[in-house]
């Protein structure tokens, strides 16, 4: 017992630690993202809209890690259920709002390289905004089956267990069980094909100067995309239909590592990230 008791408390603090190293490396990486996004990039690029809405789903993960901190630190939940579940849904929101707007840039990207005439119509502010108002609806919408499924009654009459990933017991899996997992393997999906036509249309069209001199910057953004699913995403989805327990733990230090790599999206995706406004209007279009 006393091995084990050690062995878990070496391990909270390894957890504490690296949700800190998140935070403080998430929140002034996300902060200042979104910050330049508004201030020198037009809100009538769709890749802007989306990665604006990717910024502030990364921010809202990040204002939660203090309280994972706190728990892994001292071992105990100050706040109420209520609070608890908050915490939760709001890792869970970024996972499924991240994979899915993740995915709006690689399909934007691969309309602006493979059909840059025919996606004009299609890709306009208006239906960015449309679009990702649809996903903040269709994720909030989600919490609310997710949240039914939250246990009532803490373990033992206590908060201790807020992050312990203990659900109710059943025999068989509900259907809400299966929602973040195929979520991200249908997302995972479509940025693999996305990646592949892209290639290969970079690949066939060196001639075209424009593509020949982005082509780098464009493929740094399919691969960072595939890198964040692989690793962040996909790994948490698939054991939380195989696992339960502490043995999630590390797979969701390495899921909430995504508010951290998604600024490189911005850095990659505009020529001129840190430039003013009117001097990247024409990057912006591919």
């Amino acid at each position: 017992m006393n091995g084990t008791g050690a062995g878990e408390s070496e391990a909270n603090v390894v957890y504490a630690l690296t949700f800190g190293a998140i935070m403080l490396l998430g929140l002034p990486l996300n902060a200042a993202s979104l910050w330049l996004l508004l201030r020198h990039h037009s809100l009538k690029s769709t890749s802007v809209v989306f990665m604006v809405n990717l910024a502030i789903s990364d921010l809202l993960l990040v204002i939660s890690l203090p309280m994972r901190v706190y728990f892994y630190a001292t071992g105990t939940w100050p706040l109420s259920r209520t609070a608890c579940d908050v915490m939760i849904i709001l890792f869970r929101d970024n996972i499924r709002s991240s994979s899915i707007f993740i995915t709006f840039i690689s399909v934007d990207r691969l309309l602006a390289v493979v059909y840059p005439l025919r996606s004009r119509c299609l890709r306009t502010s208006s239906n960015a905004w449309k679009a990702v108002t649809l996903v903040w609806l269709f994720v909030l919408g989600m919490n609310i089956p997710q949240y039914m499924h939250f246990p009532r009654q803490p373990d033992n009459g206590t908060v201790n267990a807020c992050f312990s990933f203990k659900t109710k017991q059943n025999s068989t899996r509900s259907a809400i069980s299966y929602y973040q997992p195929v979520l991200v393997v249908s997302m995972l999906l479509v940025n693999i094909v996305c990646t592949a036509m892209v290639l290969w249309t970079l690949c066939t069209h060196l001639s075209l100067s424009a593509m020949a001199k982005n082509k780098v910057n464009v493929m740094l953004i399919f691969a960072l995309n595939l890198v964040m699913f692989t690793v962040c995403f996909l790994p948490l989805s698939i054991s939380l239909l195989l696992v339960r327990g502490p043995e999630l733990q590390p797979m969701v230090c390495l899921a909430t590592v995504n508010c951290c790599l998604d600024p490189l999206l911005y850095y990659f995706s505009f020529d001129g990230f840190w430039k003013k406004k009117e001097d990247v209007d024409t990057v912006q279009e591919l």
